[in-house]
């Protein structure tokens, strides 16, 4: 697979990420010690989507930065899931879903960013 299939294989799964996060956010009751929650979650998770794209189309270090943005959004994402798991709310097979998704994310991100900045600094 080349590299331009992977990242166009990774923008799409960022997107679709995003959408599942939104989606499953519908399934939260409407309650005003919710919307905390709706809204940090659609935040994080959309930032991370957002970052990645912004790095298409920007010099190495500016790619760099913007991945390392994204990994923290990822982890951030991460923790909001795991409140809503904790407090019980929304549909367990979606959360499992998303905790698992955020979490290769993360994994994702990690490499990229870790092998970039070797790239940059000239290491092997």
């Amino acid at each position: 697979m080349t590299n331009d299939k992977r990242n166009s294989d990774l923008r799409e799964r960022l997107l679709d990420f995003s959408v599942q996060c939104i989606k499953f956010l519908y399934t939260i009751p409407a309650k005003r010690e919710h919307d905390v929650l709706k809204y940090q979650l659609s935040k994080s998770a959309t930032s991370i989507g957002a970052n990645y794209e912004e790095s298409q189309n920007a010099s190495y270090k500016e790619f760099i930065q913007r991945v390392k943005i994204a990994l923290p959004e990822a982890t951030e994402t991460k923790y909001w899931i795991n409140i809503i798991n904790k407090l019980e709310i929304g549909r367990k097979d979606q959360i499992i879903q998303l905790k698992d998704e955020a979490n290769q994310i993360t994994l994702i991100l990690g490499s990229i960013a870790s092998k970039a900045t070797k790239n940059i600094n000239g290491e092997k």
